[in-house]
């Protein structure tokens, strides 16, 4: 790994050590019961799609990797379904918070912290790899994608989301109502009608300003695509095409792509009335998660 990139795996670790992914969506103390359960219930209200996209209930005794395992959301439901679970994450914070769900919750599976770049599974472990929004905020995203190709068996499967660049949300949102905005958060009046307008928290928004003001770079394509996806100061985060995403994974011998998840907050007055139906047909083409289905 050249040093450059080893810098920056060590800004993406320090900031999910900070933010554990989903946190933010639970007023309950971290690591109580209560927390667990509305983290899981604003994730399959948001993205009610991911329980039949990730195919949870076909993983009865599966074994199954998750790679950027968060608080254990998805991964307590492989395990309800029966699946051999192991989860891993770049930091102590989201694997200590997985494992106490587990526990409290009952349920089995092992949580280790591991690099998605290296993995420390032998060739031909799993059936399945998990990876929900993770991989596109590792350095190398290729070559965590071929350590993916190397720990499944034979005919298994890999089901990984990236961030779409032929979404909405990125062509849209981030490229042009975003970038556009952003500069009314140079005034204290301009924070607040971004957050009347948008209803993003004005703590966060203060922090966007802030970075606005300080860091010259904040306005370069990836940087503004990086901070403007998972939170101010997030590092890195990138975007991909389906042909893009098709040749990451062309080691594999079959692909299959797909998209969802809208992103309906990002639609003005629409988002508020869109009905499911519309919304999925809309998000199959224009979502900002991009499924990768991949068989080795």
């Amino acid at each position: 790994m050249s040093q450059v990139n080893a810098q920056l795996k060590e800004r993406v670790r320090t900031f999910w050590q900070e933010h554990p992914c989903g946190t933010k969506f639970a007023d309950a103390p971290p690591g109580s019961k209560r927390f667990y359960e509305l983290v899981e219930a604003h994730r399959y209200e948001k993205e009610w799609h991911i329980p039949d996209a990730a195919g949870f209930a076909d993983a009865t005794d599966l074994k199954v990797l998750e790679i950027g395992c968060g608080l254990g959301t998805d991964g307590a439901q492989f395990a309800k379904a029966g699946a051999d679970y192991t989860g891993i994450d770049l930091t102590d914070a989201a694997v200590e918070l997985a494992r106490k769900r587990f526990e409290l919750f009952q349920l089995p599976g092992t949580f280790r912290v591991a690099d998605a770049e290296g993995l420390d599974f032998p060739d031909n472990s799993f059936d399945v790899v998990y990876s929900h929004g993770v991989l596109h905020h590792t350095p190398d995203t290729a070559g965590a994608i071929k350590e993916v190709h190397r720990v499944l068996k034979p005919g298994g499967r890999a089901v990984v989301m990236l961030y779409h660049r032929d979404s909405y949300n990125y062509r849209v949102n981030i490229s042009l109502l975003r970038r556009g905005g952003v500069h009314l958060l140079r005034w204290p009046v301009g924070v607040k009608l971004v957050h009347l307008l948008t209803g993003e928290s004005e703590e966060a928004l203060r922090e966007h300003a802030a970075r606005l003001k300080s860091e010259h770079s904040y306005l370069s394509s990836e940087e503004f695509l990086s901070q403007n996806t998972d939170g101010a100061g997030n590092p890195l985060a990138r975007v991909y095409s389906r042909k893009e995403a098709a040749e990451l994974f062309s080691d594999f011998s079959e692909v299959e792509l797909r998209t969802y998840f809208l992103n309906k907050k990002w639609l003005p007055i629409l988002g508020l009335i869109l009905p499911r139906s519309i919304e999925k047909q809309m998000a199959s083409r224009w979502g900002w998660h991009l499924w990768i289905y991949a068989t080795k």
